[in-house]
């Protein structure tokens, strides 16, 4: 049996590359060191954004693991145009996946990502596996194994999230984990 735990990255002061976790947010990258303390991990993938690599840095130190930085796990960037309705965009987004605003990337192309990203670890000689992402690349990493999964879903997660993908026999199985923890 393969698991795969998919981490959305704690609560970072913006949404550039070099936007950093917030004082919260590293209370938040502790509180998912202590969160994995019963889990078996032999191989972390973070996004090379500086927000996600700092959200998984306290597990990957008390483990002696490498953090490995993959561009695939990068935030799909919407636009590079700042837009007041973002939220109405990024849905149009969702509901036609060849959509690309001015300076972005659609959601065709981020799922490729995605795609390739988890094909990439289920090919992997280990078994537990974390993958940690953002928002918008999280839901698409996820749908890869549920297409139900969209942007409502997005929507409801939270700064860390984490989510568990079983996957043993060619079936899969993915439950939300991090809600137990609030």
């Amino acid at each position: 049996m393969k698991t795969i735990y998919v981490v959305r990255h704690a609560k970072a002061d913006g949404q550039h590359f070099d936007a950093k976790l917030t004082e919260g947010g590293q209370e938040q990258a502790h509180l998912l060191k202590n969160f994995f303390k019963d889990k078996q991990i032999e191989v972390i993938y973070s996004s090379p954004f500086i927000r996600a690599i700092e959200t998984i840095k306290p597990l990957a130190q008390e483990r002696g693991l490498q953090i490995v930085e993959d561009a695939r796990l990068g935030e799909r960037v919407l636009s590079s145009e700042m837009f007041p309705d973002w939220q109405d965009k990024l849905q149009k987004s969702f509901d036609d996946f060849e959509l690309v605003y001015e300076g972005g990337e659609s959601q065709t192309s981020g799922m490729k990502r995605a795609q390739e990203m988890i094909q990439h670890v289920l090919k992997l000689e280990v078994n537990n596996i974390v993958l940690v992402s953002h928002g918008n690349l999280s839901t698409l990493l996820l749908r890869y194994f549920d297409q139900k999964i969209g942007f409502k879903d997005l929507m409801k997660m939270s700064n860390p999230d984490v989510f568990e993908i079983t996957v043993e026999n060619e079936k899969t199985a993915l439950r939300r984990l991090w809600e137990e923890q609030r």
